[in-house]
């Protein structure tokens, strides 16, 4: 697989961000920049936590109903959703309806909510140090680093769930904590501003 792909546009992009206007969208605007708001980064947890087992652009396309459906993904409201609620989930056939993902957003927000220093503040405590340059090829970009299975111990110990050290990794790529836009790629590095 070619690492970069020329889109009809005339611009480089990592070739996984490339396939569709879905992926376009997503690698040019959001995918790799910074995200410090508290709400908006349980969205993210949320959406990575409901992609595990399933095709990245799935979840893409169902994020409005995710949206709708979990309160525009507001930590306080998600976290008083109650039995009630996750019956309604489960029955919203424009999220993923799995029962244990919804049970674990819930849980996710009360401990969100119950964070004295942010979701924010907690999650980019992990931050590596910046690399000096872009990795060279998309098989070169790991799956898990050391402080992504950090990160993930301490969600889990602050009553987190669904935060493997895989999901903390996507999520650190997702809010822009690392760049692994491959190099060439049109998107210019941000990290952490």
């Amino acid at each position: 697989m070619a690492e970069l792909v020329i889109g009809v546009d005339g611009l480089a992009r990592c070739a996984w961000g490339s396939s569709n206007d879905d992926y376009i969208a997503y690698h040019d605007t959001e995918w790799g920049r910074p995200v410090r708001h508290d709400d908006r980064l349980f969205e993210k947890i949320t959406l990575e936590a409901f992609q595990s087992g399933l095709s990245w652009l799935t979840i893409l396309r169902k994020r409005e109903n995710f949206r709708a459906a979990f309160a525009g993904f507001s930590i306080e409201k998600v976290a008083r959703f109650g039995e009630s609620d996750v019956d309604r989930l489960l029955a919203d056939p424009g999220i993923v309806r799995n029962r244990a993902k919804i049970e674990a957003t819930l849980a996710n927000a009360r401990a969100a909510q119950a964070l004295p220093e942010g979701l924010s503040s907690l999650l980019w405590s992990f931050a590596p140090s910046p690399r000096g340059r872009r990795w060279a090829a998309l098989e070169l970009i790991p799956a898990t680093t050391p402080e992504s299975s950090a990160m993930a111990k301490e969600l889990k110990r602050r009553g987190f769930r669904f935060v493997g050290p895989t999901t903390a990794y996507a999520l650190m790529q997702a809010m822009g904590m690392v760049d692994d836009h491959v190099d060439g790629c049109h998107v210019q590095p941000s990290i952490g501003q």
